[in-house]
């Protein structure tokens, strides 16, 4: 049984995407060499949004991650980074992660919004458009 994990970020401004860019690529690369991370999918969206999936062994290895690292660091950043902030976790019984119009569906549905300083209506009403976009698997 594995743990997904959905994340979806919306930079609010052009002047932060050379920070968060480096934060973001540290922590992929944190997110695929952690202990019990059996897959990682990144997707860069339209209008400087980003989505995040990760598989993991246990919600004991995904929480480790979250907090440690280049990624802990991440988190308090953005706050001021980000208009829009949502996540989602489950549990399921096969290793592979969720297609992005599925982890769309369950953001939407299942997720919640992350705590942003400056939050746009799309972040309020917790309503935003399906993915599409490149994506990168680095595991």
């Amino acid at each position: 049984m594995g743990v997904v994990s959905i994340t979806r970020l919306r930079v609010r401004a052009w002047y932060f995407l050379p920070q968060f860019f480096l934060y973001a690529l540290r922590s992929a690369r944190q997110a695929a060499r952690a202990s019990g991370n059996l897959a990682t999918n990144l997707l860069r969206d339209r209008n400087f949004v980003f989505w995040t999936a990760t598989l993991w062994a246990s919600e004991a290895d995904m929480k480790q991650f979250i907090i440690s690292g280049t990624h802990g660091r991440a988190m308090r950043k953005l706050l001021y980074w980000c208009d829009e902030a949502a996540l989602v976790h489950w549990s399921q019984d096969h290793d592979a992660l969720p297609s992005w119009s599925e982890a769309h569906s369950r953001l939407q549905n299942e997720g919640r919004p992350s705590k942003v300083n400056r939050p746009s209506p799309v972040h309020l009403a917790h309503r935003f458009p399906e993915p599409a976009g490149s994506e990168t698997r680095l595991k």
